[in-house]
Order: structure tokens, then sequence, then C-alpha cells
């Protein structure tokens, strides 16, 4: 599942901000979603919710598993911003991680994935690379090429190191409710973070 792109320094910049009506259609689809499901977003629901006809959906997005795919590309860099700067040492980026999974679960739209359709997240996030999981790539690799130059994280492809960090992280968030009834959520974390300390770790 190596994914082989541009080498980290020609890591591509974060997708440029959504124009005023797309991000007004991403605004909408995160309500449908948050309290309809991903069953209630349509191109029709859509549109009736941002108040502007069809064919403005249509001539961004041609269904709405366009549209779910980039809200939640749109979403992931939202929590990826509110996560701060990009890190540039092994522990930052650990502690970063761990913080992007606490921040998801409190993103109203992967939160109600994760809580009310795990099927959903789990077929966006681990049966194909998408947009989402691609600008998580690209701010995961970006970082350990960082933290490589330092000499904090251990030589190798940034970009290998990050599809793992993504899998291990994701398999935690995913997993979340089911391990809990065993282990408490700080425990949770800092195991979270042990793992990812010791991969990363030269």
């Amino acid at each position: 599942m190596t994914i082989r792109n541009a080498p980290p320094e020609a890591v591509s910049p974060a997708p440029d901000a959504p124009d005023r009506t797309e991000a007004r259609l991403l605004e909408a689809a995160a309500r449908l979603v948050a309290t309809r499901g991903t069953r209630g977003l349509s191109v029709t629901e859509l549109a009736r919710a941002a108040g502007v006809s069809r064919p403005t959906v249509y001539r961004r997005w041609e269904s709405a598993d366009d549209v779910l795919r980039a809200l939640l590309a749109h979403r992931a860099q939202l929590v990826i911003t509110a996560v701060g700067p990009r890190a540039a040492d092994r522990a930052t980026i650990v502690a970063k991680v761990v913080r992007f999974g606490e921040l998801l679960w409190a993103d109203p739209v992967y939160g109600h994935l994760l809580t009310e359709e795990p099927e959903v997240f789990t077929r966006y996030a681990f049966e194909r690379i998408g947009r989402s999981q691609r600008v998580i790539l690209e701010w995961l690799a970006a970082a350990v090429a960082a933290a490589q130059q330092g000499g904090t994280v251990r030589a190798g492809s940034a970009t290998d190191m990050a599809v793992m960090v993504l899998l291990i992280s994701q398999s935690a968030v995913l997993s979340h409710r089911t391990v809990t009834t065993v282990i408490d959520d700080a425990a949770l974390r800092a195991e979270l973070a042990h793992s990812l300390d010791g991969y990363l770790r030269p």
C-alpha cells in the first residue's frame, strides 16, 4: 500500500481554500452529514440546504459521493489547521498525530461517521487512498522529512513512513469505542504515542 508520489521535498501544499459558494456548499454538506448522516446527503438536499440551484452543485461535483469525498478532505484540512504548525521533530509529530485523532472525533462530520457510520469511515479511509487521506499523508510526510533533517526520525522514505503512521493512527481512531471498554482514554493516547515514537525513532 506504499504511495509513491513526489519526494518529500516536493510535497504539494495544502489545497487552496474553497471559493465562497463552494465553502457554503461544504458547510451545508457538513450540517447534513452531522445531523442526518451520509444517506441524507444528496445533490437535491445539498442544493436546498445551501440555498442554491442543483446546477450550481453539479458545476463542482458530479454526485453526492464526490461531495462527500470533497467534504472529508476539507474537514481533514480543517483538523490539520487546528492541530497547528507543521512539526519538525519526532516528539512534536507524535503529539500532533495523537491530537489529530482527538480532534477528528470532536469534528461533527468525522465524529458522526465514527460513531454512527463506521462502515462509511472504513470505506473511505481503508479501501483506497482518497483525497482526505492524501491531505493527511502530505502533512505527515512533510513533517517526517523535516524531522529527519533534524535527526530525530530515522532515515527512510518519508512518504512510506507517513503511510504507516496514518495506518496506525487510523486504526486507533476507528477502534476507540471498542477498546475503551478495557483501556481508558488517557492510557490509549499514551500507548498510541509510545507506538508512534518507537516506530519513528532512529
